[in-house]
């Protein structure tokens, strides 16, 4: 059986390691940009069944949502930079319509808007960036962030 979340796992591994002989000067080391990756995908997976969301493109939209700051090394400005970049890898990918294209594109661009509510799968995005982080000892700087965390943690408590 194909599997579109591994094959776009793998691929996004490969544009990794393209990036590996360039600059060092990256807001994020590539190993974080892998660990988090597949991590988000399969948090975002979780919330997404837990939501009524499709699992298969919230785990693949947690999958690329940090692309433009994989390109670039960049923080600033990675989710709405990345969104043109997003497209192209995902149709690079050929296995996804233009609607689902779009819907995941969204997703990764809208992330970094915690404060903003938005689409089902956007806020599975959102909410599993800020829950992979945490579990990874990266405590929320902004209160957005908090104010999510503590949202996702009440949520989690209630099962």
């Amino acid at each position: 059986m194909f599997n579109r979340i591994y094959a776009v796992q793998s691929k996004l591994l490969e544009k990794i390691a393209e990036r590996k002989g360039e600059s060092t000067d990256r807001d994020w080391p590539l190993d974080w940009e892998r660990i988090h990756m597949i991590s988000c995908a399969k948090v975002g997976q979780y919330l997404a069944a837990r939501r009524g969301v499709n699992t298969e493109l919230a785990a693949i939209a947690c999958a690329v949502h940090d692309y433009g700051r994989i390109l670039s090394g960049k923080q600033k400005n990675h989710a709405v930079l990345g969104y043109e970049p997003v497209k192209e890898f995902l149709i690079s990918c050929g296995y996804f319509s233009e609607a689902e294209i779009e819907i995941v594109a969204q997703a990764a661009k809208l992330h970094s808007n915690k404060s903003e509510v938005g689409s089902p799968l956007e806020e599975v995005v959102k909410d599993a960036d800020v829950l992979d982080c945490f579990e990874y000892g990266i405590d929320p700087e902004r209160p957005e962030q908090r104010s999510r965390l503590e949202n996702i943690m009440a949520e989690l408590k209630s099962m």
